[in-house]
């Protein structure tokens, strides 16, 4: 008699997915809302991999919770990227609405 598991493996497995992916989102957040940094910068502080990263930054961008401060050379791999943050006292007020 083969015994089976009341849940299936596919949603334990989405579970741990999507706990992952909220602890991640997380760290990236409260990592960015005391440091400016590149994904890159992220990634090597956090452990969570530059793919991800890019992908929450896109989420927290689209919710007006993270800016791109400016674009320099990166400390780390030596080529231009974005630093970002979401520190909200950080982000630049733009006046271009204003003067039109």
């Amino acid at each position: 008699m083969v015994k089976t598991l009341n849940t299936p493996y596919n949603s334990l497995k989405s579970q741990s997915k999507d706990t992952t992916a909220k602890n991640q989102l997380q760290n990236i957040f409260q990592y960015l809302s005391k440091h400016v940094a590149t994904a890159t910068m992220v990634s090597i502080e956090t452990g969570v991999p530059q793919k991800n990263i890019c992908r929450y930054k896109k989420n927290l961008e689209n919710r007006g919770l993270l800016k791109e401060i400016e674009k320099k050379e990166c400390k780390v791999t030596g080529f231009k990227a974005w630093y970002i943050t979401t520190n909200p006292e950080l982000f630049k007020v733009t006046n271009q609405l204003n003067l039109f």
